[in-house]
Formats: structure tokens, sequence, C-alpha cells
């Protein structure tokens, strides 16, 4: 009977607009621009998961500036209040305001951090071998790459326009860059003091700040646990 009362006078549904992103039908391109678009919920996806499985301070401070800049864009937004370009092209987003652009905000603010990461706080700790260089370089071209097609696809899709998408990756770099420094010569020398907190202990929160490279480190120890683990068993099975 609720049922069929719920049936006669329906609510009025809305969508999740943080992933709600519309294409023209039968446009290919715009298929694969919609995707794009997403990434930079993917990324902060990908923060969330990377903070919640390594709890590493440099992780959670890089993932503080992404959600400041959000912040910054939200308010700049509502300072402008710029509408966006083709109004009512869109069924369902999350604010009419256009200016600028959070989806080119966030990805310039992203790429231009590790930009810095890779060549500045990297090249203090890492010897500059070739190879080293290399994967760097490649990594940048392909960020870069991924920045340029984000900012592209919102205007494509009539989300937001060229100046729109400019601003907001204008405004992202910047944030960047002074987050980026603030973290390296503010926060990074007090991340030891934080990780010797009794919370930070409890929610095993780390600093790796000093290790040159995490993965071979982690790959290394790891290795180095399991073969003497491996060794103590065999030896009770003896």
């Amino acid at each position: 009977m609720a049922l069929e009362e719920q049936c006669s006078a329906p609510p009025r549904w809305r969508s999740i607009s943080l992933t709600h992103v519309e294409f023209a039908e039968d446009d290919l391109t715009g298929h694969l621009l919609a995707y794009i678009s997403l990434l930079p919920i993917a990324i902060l996806v990908g923060f969330v998961t990377l903070i919640m499985f390594k709890r590493e301070l440099h992780t959670i401070s890089f993932f503080s500036g992404l959600t400041l800049n959000e912040g910054v864009n939200w308010m700049l937004k509502h300072i402008f209040r710029e509408p966006r370009p083709c109004a009512g092209a869109h069924s369902t987003l999350n604010t009419d305001y256009g200016m600028p652009s959070s989806h080119s905000q966030l990805i310039w603010f992203f790429v231009v951090y590790f930009f810095l990461f890779l060549y500045l706080r990297m090249h203090q700790t890492n010897n500059a071998r070739c190879v080293d260089l290399l994967w760097r370089h490649v990594l940048s071209i392909v960020l870069l790459g991924v920045a340029l097609s984000v900012s592209y696809s919102r205007v494509y899709l009539l989300y937001h326009t060229w100046r729109q998408v400019f601003y907001g990756g204008v405004a992202g770099s910047a944030i960047g860059v002074v987050w980026f420094f603030i973290t390296q010569e503010l926060l990074t020398p007090l991340f030891p003091k934080i990780a010797a907190w009794p919370v930070s202990e409890y929610f095993l929160v780390r600093d790796t700040s000093l290790i040159p490279n995490i993965l071979w480190f982690e790959y290394t120890v790891t290795r180095s646990e399991a073969r003497n683990r491996q060794r103590k068993l065999g030896t009770k099975l003896q």
C-alpha cells in the first residue's frame, strides 16, 4: 500500500551531479571526453585510498592542498557569478556559475604540484641518473597531456568557456605552487614531530619525507622481511 502511494505521487529526483557528465548523443569524441572529464574525481578517490592505506603525512598535506583549492574555487565562483555557456544545455549541474572551472583548477593544481615534486623535491634526494630523468620527463609529458585533455573536455562538452577554463588553470597552478612551498618549507620540517604525536602513533601515521625512493624502500624492506619469516618458518618445520 505504501509502495502504491509512493508511485502515485513520486518525489522529484535528483542525481549526484559530481559524477554526472552529459555529452551529445552519437558523439564518440564527446563520449570519450566525458570519461576524461571524470579524471579529477578519480584523483580525489585515489588520494583518499592512499591516505587510508599509507597514512603518510606528505600525501595528507597534498590532499589538504587539493581540498583548499576546491574551497577557493567555490569562493571565486560565488564572487564572480559568471554563468556557464549555453544556459540550459545540461540538466544537472552542481552550480550555475562557471568562473573559474573547478575541473580545470583541480587538475592544474595536481599537475603543477606534481611537476615541482618531481623536479625539486626528488632532485634533492636522488642522483640525477639518465633513467631517473627519463621517467620524470615521460611522466611530466603524460600529466601535461591529461591536464590539457581535461581542460579541453570542459569546453567541448559546453560546461565552460575557454576563458573560464583558462582562469581555472591559472588559479590551480598558482595555488599549487604556493602550497608546494608551504609544504616543503613550513610543514615538512614539522612532520617528524607530528608523526611522534600519540594520536599519530595510534592511527599509524608516518613520515617518509627523508626516504629518497619510497617504492624501492618498501620493496626491499618487504622482501627482506618475507625472506626472514620464510627462513624462520623453515627452521621450525625442521
